[in-house]
């Protein structure tokens, strides 16, 4: 009531304003034609009476007309559309990201406020979606919290049960610790890719061997290719340089050997290769799983989304969402060539700088 009652006001005193603006103006202008007209005439007092109300007549007609019409298109090219701007803006401001200037019409000659509506109906587009990422990502991160809880819940409390034997103990052991190792493999990604989407971690350039670091990093899964008897090929070409933060880049490429080693079947073969082409390191991780549809393909990098349902327990769906943004943040690009059924190809390509 109070916001109204000061809009009005606002309002009536830039009426009131405006209309003695005017008044002065004309007033001023007529003067002058009059004092300009008459400089060689000289005038009876009496005419000067019978003139001067007439001239105040008319300065107060021509007042009330131009004001009239100056109000008219204020209110159809500023009050009207600034109006319908404001109630959108405060529909964002409440949450309803769906508000949109539809239908606007404004007829400013530059057409700013149609540019303006164009600008605002973007904006909440991009809160609309921002919104629905959101609420995706709660929605994921507390389902996906909930099912390693209850995996922790359910084997506590039949490790409770009375006369339990020892294969089942070590059993029940064993599935706590694994859901436990992945609720916190959960919690550690979601923390980096927190950080990371909101620029918290900072790349600490400095130049490395990206050769020595991919070796390294695929030993690490040694004991997981040799029990799956997969087939590791490689064609890293030695000594390549490159100006990058070895951290963040470690990420990608464990990322993308675990899950190429994940989707391999039994004796199956997973390949590496590092090149250098036209100044861009070039990184390519080939592997003869399951493939993936192009529909899976064009949706992977986002965050929680598996392609492949009966493998969910083995990871998270954070993993290639973690990758992709450490790509972009290291601008360069990554890309996947998948064909269903025969295998998958992680291509990435880094400046060398």
């Amino acid at each position: 009531m109070m916001k109204r009652l000061k809009n009005f006001w606002d309002s009536a005193k830039w009426y009131v304003r405006s209309y003695f603006l005017f008044f002065g103006i004309i007033s001023f202008v007529i003067t002058c034609t009059f004092l300009i007209s008459f400089s060689t005439v000289e005038l009876a007092e009496e005419d000067v009476r019978t003139f001067a109300p007439i001239a105040f007549y008319n300065i107060f007609v021509l007042t009330t007309l131009f004001w009239g019409v100056d109000v008219a298109r204020r209110i159809v090219t500023v009050e009207r559309p600034s109006k319908k701007i404001q109630r959108v803006l405060q529909s964002l401001m409440e949450g309803d990201f769906s508000a949109r200037t539809a239908n606007f019409t404004s007829i400013d000659r530059e057409g700013r406020f149609r540019e303006i509506a164009k600008s605002i109906d973007m904006l909440a587009e991009e809160l609309s979606g921002v919104e629905t990422l959101r609420t995706d990502f709660i929605a994921n991160v507390s389902h996906e919290l909930k099912t390693p809880l209850a995996v922790i819940q359910n084997y506590g409390t039949m490790l409770q049960t009375p006369g339990l034997s020892e294969e089942k103990r070590l059993e029940y052991s064993k599935a706590i610790t694994d859901a436990s190792r992945r609720l916190a493999n959960l919690i550690t990604n979601i923390l980096k890719l927190n950080k990371l989407e909101n620029q918290q971690i900072f790349p600490s350039m400095e130049e490395y061997n990206l050769s020595e670091q991919l070796c390294e990093c695929l030993l690490q899964f040694e004991d997981a290719w040799e029990k799956k008897q997969i087939n590791i090929e490689t064609e890293i070409e030695d000594e390549i340089m490159i100006r990058s933060d070895a951290e963040l880049l470690s990420l990608v490429w464990n990322n993308l050997f675990s899950n190429a080693i994940k989707f391999t079947e039994l004796g199956g073969t997973v390949s590496v290769s590092l090149k250098m082409i036209n100044n861009i390191v070039e990184v390519k991780v080939s592997d003869t799983g399951c493939g993936m549809t192009p529909d899976v393909g064009a949706h992977i990098f986002e965050k929680f989304y598996q392609g492949d349902t009966s493998r969910a327990t083995q990871g998270n769906g954070l993993g290639l969402a973690l990758v992709k943004r450490v790509v972009d943040i290291m601008q360069g690009e990554i890309q996947v060539d998948s064909i269903l059924g025969e295998g998958s190809t992680f291509t990435v390509r880094i400046g060398r700088r």
